[in-house]
């Protein structure tokens, strides 16, 4: 097992000729179906500009505050059997990837920066997009996805990237998701987060995006970078709630769906920008912090001597992850908890392929 490789010509990697090499060519049995998967699979601007971008901007100091392991995390790669092989889709500067020594871990992640931070550190690791894994059906025993769903800008694709997570596990094997939350401990946090505003609708058209809409809305200000993982607060009011746009996105959806996208207060809004502070000292002057200003994706605050970027969240509210899986007929949920302003569930696999 520990001459496994998933860079390149990975064993894990089903490549279908005259594809890209590690793109997993799925077999449809309509053009409906094609043209639907194919708007799933394309990413939509704001993700481009919003996280694959500013990660690939931030990931050295980005990677240098991301130390620590949530507890239940932890807990849940501990428990699993010895010699367990495990995907971790998302996995950022790998921190989870050496965590258990009795199992055998492979990553991924849509930042190149971020891969290369965990392939010097000799983990086994590729650049992939968590809506098309490019590993085999059934060939692990547990995946996590541990903060990445939220970076997702439609509901098809969040439920792309599940489904995806649920495929490549063995029946029996188990799927830890994690994600941020609308409800939080500290009440406080989000009221300092920007609402998605009228003036970004234009980042969002492409396929698998929602219908662009009105005109723009003043500009955003600078708001403070807080934790991670910490949200909360009282949302403010939007004229015309974007969540309410996405159930028009071209992904079907029902009326029941409608009501995952409300919060347990109430509240519709649930599309984010969630400032990086990336301090000067580690901004490169010339390098991409440096394009990023002349291009727009960030901006200056002299005051806190830092470059902002934007990073976009889609915040879940109670309920709305088991909702998303709900429709799954190959796995089950058999745990889900709140853990540190995040909803979590743990999918078993039941059925085989």
């Amino acid at each position: 097992m520990k001459e496994i490789k998933v860079k390149d010509a990975s064993p894990f990697c089903t490549i279908a000729p005259d594809t890209e090499p590690g793109v997993r060519q799925p077999v449809f049995g309509s053009e409906d179906h094609k043209r639907s998967s194919i708007s799933v699979k394309s990413t939509p601007e704001i993700e481009k500009k919003y996280v694959h971008r500013v990660y690939d901007a931030i990931a050295p100091h980005f990677s240098s505050t991301r130390f620590a392991k949530w507890p239940k995390v932890a807990a849940f790669l501990e428990s699993l059997p010895t010699g367990s092989l495990i995907l971790d889709a998302g996995c950022g500067n790998g921190k989870y990837l050496d965590l258990n020594s009795s199992c055998y871990f492979i990553g991924c992640d849509i930042s190149p920066s971020l891969i290369k931070i965990c392939a010097d550190k000799g983990h086994e690791v590729l650049v992939a997009d968590a809506v098309n894994l490019p590993y085999r059906t059934n060939f692990g025993d547990a995946a996590i996805s541990i903060a990445v769903l939220h970076h997702l800008s439609t509901e098809c694709r969040r439920k792309k990237a599940i489904e995806e997570l649920v495929r490549v596990v063995k029946k029996g094997g188990l799927v830890l998701i994690t994600v941020w939350a609308v409800e939080q401990e500290d009440k406080s946090l989000l009221t300092k987060w920007t609402p998605l505003a009228e003036k970004y609708v234009e980042e969002w058209i492409g396929p698998g995006s929602p219908r662009v809409r009105g005109p723009s809305s003043p500009t955003l200000e600078s708001i403070p970078e807080t934790e991670e993982n910490g949200l909360g607060g009282h949302p403010k009011d939007s004229k015309e709630s974007l969540t309410r746009n996405m159930l028009q996105s071209t992904c079907s959806t029902s009326q029941n769906e409608d009501d995952s996208l409300v919060s347990k207060d109430g509240s519709s809004q649930q599309e984010y920008f969630v400032p990086w502070h990336l301090p000067y000292h580690r901004a490169e002057v010339s390098g991409a912090s440096a394009s990023a200003l002349a291009n727009g994706l960030a901006k200056k605050d002299d005051k806190k001597g830092a470059v902002v970027y934007n990073r976009y969240y889609h915040v879940f509210g109670e309920g709305e992850l088991e909702r998303l899986v709900s429709g799954l007929d190959n796995a089950v949920i058999v745990d889900k908890f709140y853990d540190k302003s995040n909803w979590c569930i743990i999918l078993e696999k039941t059925l085989q392929g």
